[in-house]
């Protein structure tokens, strides 16, 4: 087995995992239902189609930069003018994220390659949320999903970095799926058993949460994009977009 990292930054992302009629919550770190989700858009899938193996990848995340949750009030109007509607969304600000996909290298090959050139547009848990670059780090051969997380420079802005300069380490927290009934896990419910917008459905994953002490070099994201996959392939679901 091996593992695919992926970076997730931008000015905004938001993770709903707990959402309430008007309001629109998000969760301090991606789910596992929002990057099952984003592989089956970069896969050209439409919400209808299985998803049954996507749902079985090995999944974690390393909460390298946690930024804040800040709150959009919206107001909206019927067609007709006579009825209001009111929501409260929220989004993390100036976060960054170090996501693992583990599964076999024959998958992770096709999952790179559709996230680079994917048949629908990647958002980060909304569609006013695209990634920032590097977005794709590439495939860790032979590394486990923790292993990959723990091994990865860090990856905090430039700007974020400095405020621990002094420092020759930093604690980073990681969240990753662990077997059922594995001391000090809890379940989760953002396994997608089905995206069909007229019934959706979601299963449980069992989580763990752990620090571990990553070595603070000056590199962060230059590192990510010297090391980012650039492989060409010949779709491109954004070209219509720059003529």
């Amino acid at each position: 087995m091996s593992t695919l990292l992926l970076r997730f930054a931008a000015p905004i992302q938001s993770w709903g995992s707990t959402s309430r009629f008007q309001w629109r919550g998000t969760s301090r770190e991606p789910t596992k239902s929002a990057v099952i989700g984003m592989l089956a858009a970069a896969l050209g899938r439409r919400r209808t189609e299985p998803i049954d193996d996507l749902t079985e990848i090995e999944f974690g995340v390393r909460i390298d930069q946690p930024g804040r949750v800040i709150r959009d009030f919206q107001t909206a109007k019927s067609a007709d003018g006579k009825l209001a509607f009111i929501s409260n969304r929220d989004y993390l600000s100036d976060a960054v994220f170090l996501v693992g996909i583990q599964a076999s290298d024959e998958q992770l090959q096709v999952y790179e390659q559709a996230l680079l050139h994917p048949y629908y547009p990647l958002f980060l848990g909304r569609r006013s949320c695209p990634p920032t670059q590097p977005f794709v780090l590439g495939i860790r051969s032979g590394k486990s999903l923790v292993e990959a997380l723990k091994d990865e420079p860090w990856q905090a802005s430039g700007f974020h970095q400095k405020r621990f300069q002094r420092q020759l380490q930093i604690s980073l927290e990681i969240v990753a799926d662990v077997r059922y009934g594995a001391p000090n896990s809890y379940t989760q419910r953002d396994v997608p058993v089905s995206f069909d917008q007229t019934y959706r459905q979601y299963a449980t994953r069992s989580v763990i949460r752990h620090s571990h002490d990553v070595p603070i070099t000056t590199a962060g994201a230059d590192t990510a994009s010297a090391t980012a996959t650039t492989t060409a392939t010949e779709h491109d679901a954004l070209a219509a977009l720059e003529e």
